[in-house]
């Protein structure tokens, strides 16, 4: 996986992550990066300071990443917001879920419309997948009336 920090053509500032940077691009060009502030899909790479790992002691885990604090574009002004104890608590909720479903599930990429469809038409037993499908496919499965939900998308966790 690669952590990506993004903004918007309003200079929102968040992050995203994609399992490798093709993926990024493919989804970047499809216009299936979107802004979680206002839903603009005009999206850049910010700028973001390097992760540098540490020598692992014998028998220790590796150092986890230390997060990377995005710059800013310009020197235009980025809005922010106050987070109120209740928001605070549906966003730990909403990454609860997101991480419930995503250890819970099956994680099948890029082939997400075909296993759906497989499942919903009884050509293989029904189990919970994720992956990725394009707007397109998204559409197409709605239509068919195959039930799926997008994972919840939270900007950056450190705020």
């Amino acid at each position: 996986m690669i952590r990506y920090s993004l903004a918007c053509e309003r200079r929102h500032v968040f992050e995203g992550w994609f399992q490798n940077s093709a993926a990024y691009d493919r989804q970047a060009a499809r216009g299936l990066v979107a802004c979680p502030q206002c839903g603009s899909a005009k999206i850049e790479k910010a700028i973001m300071a390097p992760a540098l790992g540490r020598t692992a002691r014998k028998g220790a885990p590796a150092a986890a990443e230390a997060p990377a604090a995005p710059a800013p574009a310009t020197d235009e002004k980025t809005p922010v917001a106050m987070v109120s104890p209740e928001e605070r608590e549906v966003r730990a909720k909403l990454k609860e879920l997101r991480d419930h479903l995503t250890k819970s599930s099956d994680y099948v990429g890029p082939n997400f419309p075909e296993e759906a469809r497989k499942m919903h038409y009884g050509e293989i037993k029904h189990r919970s997948i994720y992956g990725e499908a394009s707007t397109e496919d998204a559409k197409a499965l709605h239509e068919e009336g195959i039930e799926f939900h997008p994972l919840p998308v939270l900007p950056d966790e450190r705020n």
